[in-house]
């Protein structure tokens, strides 16, 4: 039987859910979805700059799995602007 899942704490919300790059057809673009956790984690690593231990105590989960959580949110961002595919973060 697998570990129960642990709800992790989301505190700030995206201005927007959705970006595409400029120029392409919403129709000819691939999307890559980006989970809330994903979005929290790179939202307080990335742009408010504190500590992996801080952010996984904000998110009330280990550093581990927030350097889990981080490394997918940044590979799928990577992969978006590498390959012109649309953002969408899920709500």
């Amino acid at each position: 039987m697998p570990r129960p899942y642990k709800s992790r704490r989301i505190r700030g919300k995206p201005n927007s859910s959705y970006f595409k790059p400029a120029g392409i057809k919403m129709t000819d673009l691939n999307e890559i979805v980006l989970s809330m956790p994903e979005f929290e984690t790179i939202r307080l690593i990335d742009f408010k700059e504190i500590s992996q231990i801080e952010a996984g105590n904000k998110m009330n989960i280990s550093q581990s799995t927030l350097s889990r959580i981080l490394f997918s949110g940044r590979k799928k961002i990577a992969d978006a602007i590498i390959n012109a595919k649309a953002i969408r973060i899920e709500k």
